[in-house]
């Protein structure tokens, strides 16, 4: 191995190890700031580090993500959580609307 190909292949080591790495929050902050449309998406893109086809990669992604939870071709399960918070929520409704309700035969 050359020595420049040795110093390319630790530059680029270097920049693998360094590349931001964007959380999906991340990634969605950056999507719906540009589809609000205040902004024009390579100012963001500057903004953000990021190159534009990477912005529109996400972008698609996002989308037919989107696209697919509508259509219901994604099967989500509910964690338990969420059971217990639909749960609660129906038994507050449920108490509500029988506590006005409430009469005596007499």
């Amino acid at each position: 191995m050359s020595p420049k190909s040795n110093v390319e292949k630790r530059v680029k080591d270097i920049r693998r190890n360094t590349r931001k790495k964007y959380s999906a929050e991340e990634k969605i902050r950056i999507i719906l700031e540009a589809l609000r449309g205040e902004e024009t998406i390579a100012s963001i893109c500057r903004k953000e580090s990021i190159a534009q086809d990477l912005y529109y990669k996400w972008s698609k992604d996002f989308l037919e993500a989107g696209k697919k939870r509508l259509s219901g071709d994604i099967v989500r399960e509910a964690n338990s959580t969420e059971v217990d918070q639909l749960r609660n929520e129906k038994i507050r409704n449920i108490s509500a609307s029988t506590s006005g309700n409430m009469f005596t035969i007499g």
